[in-house]
């Protein structure tokens, strides 16, 4: 079987390469790129836009991102780092619509407020704590806060409807959040990628990577079966497996010394999903709440307009469960398969010390209909059972590691693996990858190509597809606005603009200075 070369193989065809690719095709146009995905076609397991929420996470409505301290005090560092990682996303898509190079934003991009919302006086002290802490940030100046149910229900009426007036409620509102369809950003993305005429980068569905190898001349050989029952043989300078839950199966089989002590905690999800115009008409919003005790990150409970090709809808959870793929599309026998010498140990470590998390996982499997609606019931009052029904989400894995106190730890979010030459690189956990993509993508860039990526050529390039940095976003006032400006107005979000804050209870914002950057 002969082999066939090229510069770059990307496993997995989400919004995780096609970033990838696209930022690689840019900064090295002649690089020969091959994009290797398992299904029948792209953007299907965890990019798809009914396999997640939609948010383009910014940190503005996640109360997770914003801990309280032993003090009281609310730690926002989490919040302003994802934030300004969105920021680097919007630019990146602000740069390629304007060169031609990825098509309508507004077929994968909605305007959309993001709001959080809390019951009981607890609650409310959090919150109020959060939004001062929060507003004295040039990221979150616009935030507004509530506890006014009149106010709470002009932002977003089926919170309120119904609901006992004596009851202690609050809520942050930022007009400018954003509804993403990854899906259809996956899919302009690779298109346009397509579409060039050097044909340097070709997308290939149907293709299963079997097993990865090293070769002696440091390059490595992926063997692949097709969905037609042909094999081929594919050869890659550099490696990169961004197949979700399926990454971390490929990175065993790399061999890769890093590899070592990694293992996944699979966790299903489903929504309750709502079509009913008269009901999608009277909520436009992503409203965020606190988690149950013992629930993971990924659960936290959550009532959101979702735009999908044009149409409205509600989805309301995620409600977790538990089973043993790695992907939606994906066998019984993954996690089994996952299991090794290095990770048994990090693994039962994980499984002792999370009891609580296991019994969440079990109660969630077994909840009714009418059980996860008497849920939907703490946001929305007024809810009838009839209006939802079922939608079953992706499959997420999160990450299990070494720890070498505790044996091994659960930890949510995203980590890159990386072999010690940077020839290869994994991408493992979830959410908020595909909002931080660009940024979780130009981290892998600098780490596997560092001489390149400091080289005078790619800097450049890189500064007409990502102008200002999320560090510089975060400390200079004046240039994130300037930023937010301009990509408001590229990517046709104008009617999210933020706008100056009602509440009464908002603490004072710096004056707008007059800012320029050098975008265009």
């Amino acid at each position: 079987m002969e082999e066939e070369a090229v510069d770059v193989v990307l496993v997995g065809g989400g919004v995780m390469s096609a970033t990838l690719a696209t930022l690689l095709h840019e900064l090295e146009p002649t690089a020969r790129i091959e994009v290797v995905e398992r299904l029948d076609s792209i953007a299907s397991e965890s990019s798809f836009a009914w396999n997640n929420a939609g948010t383009g996470h910014a940190g503005l409505c996640e109360l997770n991102y914003t801990p309280p301290g032993p003090d009281g005090a609310i730690d926002i560092g989490k919040a302003v780092s994802i934030n300004t990682m969105f920021e680097e996303s919007k630019q990146l898509w602000s740069s390629l619509v304007a060169d031609g190079n990825l098509g309508d934003p507004t077929r994968f991009l909605s305007p959309v407020p993001h709001m959080s919302f809390v019951r009981g006086e607890d609650g409310v002290r959090y919150l109020r704590s959060r939004h001062e802490a929060m507003s004295h940030h040039h990221c979150f100046e616009t935030m507004q806060f509530s506890r006014d149910p009149a106010t709470i229900a002009e932002w977003a009426p089926l919170l309120m409807a119904g609901r006992d007036a004596d009851e202690p409620v609050a809520a942050t509102r930022v007009e400018g959040g954003t509804d993403v369809n990854f899906g259809a950003l996956t899919d302009q993305l690779f298109q346009r990628l397509g579409e060039r005429p050097d044909d340097q980068v070709r997308i290939s569905t149907g293709q299963k990577v079997k097993d990865i190898a090293r070769n002696a001349d440091g390059t490595w050989s992926l063997k692949i079966d097709t969905s037609g029952g042909d094999r081929r043989v594919l050869r890659a300078r550099f490696i990169f497996l961004g197949a979700g839950g399926a990454s971390l199966r490929l990175l065993q089989k790399s061999g890769i010394p890093e590899a070592r002590g990694y293992a996944g905690f699979p966790v299903s999800g489903q929504w309750l999903r709502c079509d009913k115009p008269e009901v999608v008409a009277r909520h436009r919003a992503k409203v965020y709440s606190k988690a149950a005790i013992g629930a993971p990150p990924m659960s936290v409970p959550h009532l959101d307009t979702r735009n999908v090709d044009g149409k409205p809808s509600l989805l309301f959870g995620p409600f977790a469960g538990f089973t043993t793929k790695f992907l939606k599309h994906g066998s019984v026998f993954d996690l089994v398969k996952s299991v090794s010498s290095s990770n048994l140990s990090p693994m039962l470590a994980v499984a002792r010390s999370n009891f609580s998390l296991m019994k969440y996982l079990v109660d969630q499997v077994r909840l009714s209909h009418a059980q996860r609606v008497e849920e939907l019931r703490d946001f929305y009052p007024d809810v009838d059972a009839d209006d939802w029904r079922l939608e079953v989400a992706g499959q997420r894995v999160q990450i299990i590691k070494k720890d070498p106190k505790k044996g091994g730890v659960l930890q949510f979010g995203t980590e890159i693996v990386t072999a010690g030459d940077g020839s290869l690189a994994a991408l493992l956990g979830a959410s908020p990858g595909a909002s931080t993509a660009t940024s979780i993508m130009l981290d892998l860039i600098e780490r596997c190509f560092p001489e390149r990526f400091a080289s005078a050529e790619w800097q450049a390039r890189l500064a007409r597809l990502v102008p200002v940095r999320a560090t510089a976003l975060a400390e200079d006032a004046a240039r994130l606005r300037a930023v937010r400006e301009r990509t408001q107005r590229i990517l046709k979000l104008d009617a999210a603009a933020p706008s100056a804050p009602r509440s009464a209870e908002r603490a004072p914002c710096a004056p707008r200075e007059a800012a320029e950057v050098a975008c265009s």
